[in-house]
């Protein structure tokens, strides 16, 4: 049987927005609908949440999640994800709890169901991928400056496609994201090994870094 485990790191600082993560998004704290998303999906055993924020801890534990405490060195600006992740891992393995599969969740992404984080285990197992990042269709014409001259990305200007006519593109969405334990140790990454990709609803890519981010959210979470 698959040991399945959640992880979602919430620090207590937010430049962008204070107080970010406790704040009310369609009468919920912001950090409890990843929680409410792990408790709906029927392929996790358990849910973590790794913050140095007390408000953020008594939030988790009242919304059915274990916290694990982070420290102040991982917890500033410049800290990453990874290093949450794996100081996470390294605390849930002390205690005698080897997971086979880790879901990494965002809670800033919060346009997602629990049937998702399901239907993206399912897909990774299906495939016997070692990781796996949720993206969302991309429609757009890419561009870039090299050396101060406008160039496209993907696609050639001299022949515009419709849009519908184009290859499928993925944007990475930053929902949901699952590895076996060796990609982050190893690695020092979410993702490596063998990747997949679980394609999700545009309205998933929606991240949440300004007010107005919440309103269309909470307008999308409604919907």
């Amino acid at each position: 049987m698959t040991l399945t485990i959640t992880i979602i790191p919430a620090r207590g600082g937010s430049k962008g927005v204070p107080r970010k993560n406790v704040r009310p998004l369609a009468d919920q704290p912001l950090i409890a609908h990843s929680i409410l998303d792990v408790k709906e999906a029927k392929l996790v055993d358990q849910v973590y949440v790794s913050t140095d924020d007390p408000e953020i801890a008594e939030i988790a534990r009242k919304y059915g999640s274990e916290v694990i405490d982070r420290p102040a060195e991982l917890s500033g600006d410049t800290a990453s994800s990874e290093s949450a992740l794996i100081h996470a891992l390294s605390e849930i393995e002390k205690n005698g709890i080897f997971p086979d599969l880790i879901v990494f969740l965002q809670c800033t992404s919060p346009i997602r169901t629990g049937a998702d984080i399901d239907h993206a285990i399912a897909k990774l197992q299906a495939e016997n991928a070692d990781s796996l990042l949720s993206v969302s269709p991309s429609h757009r014409f890419l561009w870039q400056e090299v050396d101060g001259v406008a160039k496209s990305i993907n696609y050639d200007y001299r022949h515009r496609q419709r849009r519908q006519d184009m290859q499928p593109q993925y944007v990475e969405n930053g929902s949901i994201y699952i590895f076996k334990p060796w990609v982050l140790k190893d690695l020092g990454n979410r993702l490596g090994g063998k990747i997949s990709m679980f394609l999700m609803s545009e309205a998933a890519s929606w991240e949440i870094d300004s007010i107005l981010d919440f309103e269309i959210a909470e307008f999308l979470l409604k919907r």
